[in-house]
């Protein structure tokens, strides 16, 4: 059973670094936060949020919070671990945020991350053996379809990934007691620039190799 949910490094990869940089965001000595934890040793690890604000594949929707006009989808793998840290499946993650909120105040980030229907998993747990560890030759792929058209679609290689998921667990677990079954969501780099956004009727494809298609309807709360 899933437990808990937590969004892992935010800036794994460098396009995500740069797409984010273009944003007008914090600064600090000169570089914007996201340059800043991209070159840092130290990853970004947040929680995401509990297992009621998760949502399953199929007819569950994620949802954009009633006062975010800038919300997207953020395709990860997602990595299931014990107490321990040990790896025990992957799965196909999307950690739905609220980009207006978090680019307006870093303040804000748990008001982007966490809110009911904000992530999704699935469908599939699959263990190490079956995906092959480490996990770095899988292609993260992602359609935002709205009636008929497909507005927005694209996809990354985990070799990309700048911070390794086994140092992604070892920040996630160091003093901070995680209980068996948490999700680790480890990062994107699929993300669909400006003016793009969810909206209420779209739906999101997710698509892991080795690990399936995640499909899931979008709500807007409040509607």
């Amino acid at each position: 059973m899933i437990q808990s949910r937590f969004g892992g490094s935010g800036i794994v990869y460098e396009v995500a670094r740069s797409r984010y940089t273009e944003e007008d965001v914090a600064m600090i000595k000169g570089k914007t936060i996201y340059e800043l934890v991209y070159d840092a040793e130290r990853p970004e690890i947040f929680f995401k949020g509990t297992a009621n604000r998760c949502v399953g594949h199929g007819g569950e929707p994620i949802a954009v919070r009633s006062d975010s006009e800038w919300t997207l989808p953020e395709p990860e793998l997602g990595v299931v671990i014990d107490s321990r840290g040990k790896i025990l499946a992957y799965t196909v993650s999307d950690d739905v945020s609220a980009r207006d909120l978090e680019a307006q105040n870093p303040l804000y980030l748990p008001q982007s991350k966490i809110y009911n229907n904000s992530c999704a998993m699935g469908p599939f747990l699959v263990t190490p053996d079956e995906v092959g560890n480490p996990p770095y030759d899988l292609t993260i792929s992602m359609r935002i379809i709205r009636g008929s058209a497909v507005v927005f679609e694209g996809s990354i290689s985990t070799s990309k990934m700048r911070r390794r998921v086994e140092d992604q667990i070892k920040y996630l677990i160091r003093d901070n007691a995680v209980p068996d079954g948490t999700l680790l969501s480890t990062g994107t780099a699929v993300i669909p620039p400006r003016p793009i956004t969810l909206m209420h009727g779209d739906v999101v494809e997710i698509s892991i190799t080795r690990l399936g298609t995640q499909r899931t309807p979008v709500i807007k709360l409040g509607k």
